[in-house]
């Protein structure tokens, strides 16, 4: 189980940060550009939104199932963890930025939807997922990943 729930967040993991990506993208071009807020806009942050809160489902599966995070196993205590990189990196760091960078998607995507300029909604997005996206793609652990 733990080998097919890491391929599925490692692989998901591509679309989260293409999507974020995206709609960081967008709303730049939009607020750039000056053009009205359209359906499609709406789409891909929804989008955004939906892959990225799967994502963190998944990744807290992983935390609960991984060899890797060591919270669990009564032979390791906090300060073991926090002096190793790599477990401090599995079991402290990613989780925490990856959850705050999730929150940031999501307060940006509730955010846009009370705001009725096309400007406003354009400015809330990019700043929320452009940190988003700085956040996740400074904790993603990318040597495991290539």
């Amino acid at each position: 189980m733990y080998n097919a729930v890491l391929h599925l967040h490692s692989y998901w993991a591509y679309l989260v940060v293409l999507m974020i990506f995206i709609a960081t993208i967008n709303s730049l071009i939009g607020l750039v550009g000056k053009r009205p807020f359209i359906a499609r806009d709406f789409r891909i942050s929804l989008f955004t939104l939906i892959v990225s809160h799967l994502q963190i489902v998944i990744g807290f599966v992983l935390f609960f199932v991984s060899p890797k995070v060591q919270w669990f196993n009564s032979n390791v205590d906090m300060g073991t963890i926090m002096k190793n990189d790599q477990l401090r990196l599995y079991n402290m760091e990613h989780p925490l930025m990856i959850i705050i960078a999730i929150v940031l998607v999501t307060i940006g995507y509730s955010k846009h939807k009370k705001k009725l300029p096309s400007k406003s909604k354009f400015k809330t997005l990019f700043i929320f997922n452009a940190i988003a996206l700085v956040l996740v793609l400074a904790m993603i652990p990318w040597n495991a990943w290539f």
